[in-house]
């Protein structure tokens, strides 16, 4: 069962799961991503702590709402997020202080959003999900999300961007410079700083691989 995943705190999760992943097809934000995210969090937070049943709502409901990468409201994700985490939440009972904790931390977490994190657990949540669009994952779910938009992987005629504009909204490949290796520079916490320096490298390696192999 997907809820004793989030152990010690599978009973909140058998109460979330429900409302945890939108009714979307995105296979970037699904099951999986809970519960690499959650991962994430315990080893972060195995070293600079934070509350976790607030952090495990905080995971189970950050993408509770589904908006398209090429949404026009793309940049509210988070926040229409925060938003159904806090009627989820207080239909469960939840005092209104822990409520807005989880709250905060779902609306900071979202690189496109631009809230400051100000809180450890915000920090925390932040740093977990961002560590799953670096990395191998992140090369993953790069191209998924190309596919899923239609794009082309990358620019035939000039696939490292030399003579022209970055445009990740027509190449997948072009997303790498645009964001994906800028997300390391922003990384909140000193564990998770650690964690983003290693999966930057296999970014860095996979970008060096792949324009050596397209020639």
């Amino acid at each position: 069962m997907p809820h004793r995943r989030f152990a010690p705190h599978d009973a909140l999760a058998r109460h979330l799961l429900p409302h945890a992943v939108a009714l979307s097809d995105d296979g970037a934000h699904d099951l999986g991503h809970l519960l690499r995210v959650w991962a994430n969090v315990q080893r972060i937070a195995a070293v600079e702590g934070g509350d976790r049943e607030v952090l495990a709502a905080a995971v189970l409901l950050h993408d509770c709402v589904a908006v398209e990468k090429d949404s026009p409201e793309r940049a509210m994700a988070s926040r229409l997020a925060a938003a159904q985490a806090r009627e989820v939440l207080g239909g469960l009972g939840w005092p209104e202080p822990r409520i807005g904790a989880v709250a905060h931390a779902i609306a900071a977490h979202s690189y496109s959003a631009g809230i400051e994190p100000e809180t450890l657990e915000a920090r925390v949540l932040q740093d977990a999900d961002r560590l799953d669009a670096i990395g191998l994952i992140g090369v993953a779910r790069c191209f998924y999300v190309t596919g899923r938009m239609g794009r082309a992987l990358y620019d035939p005629e000039d696939p490292a961007a030399e003579a022209r504009a970055l445009d990740d909204a027509r190449f997948g490949l072009d997303h790498f410079r645009v964001k994906l290796l800028r997300l390391a520079e922003g990384f909140r916490t000193a564990t998770g700083q650690a964690l983003a320096r290693a999966r930057h490298a296999r970014l860095e390696a996979f970008l060096d691989g792949f324009l050596d192999e397209v020639g």
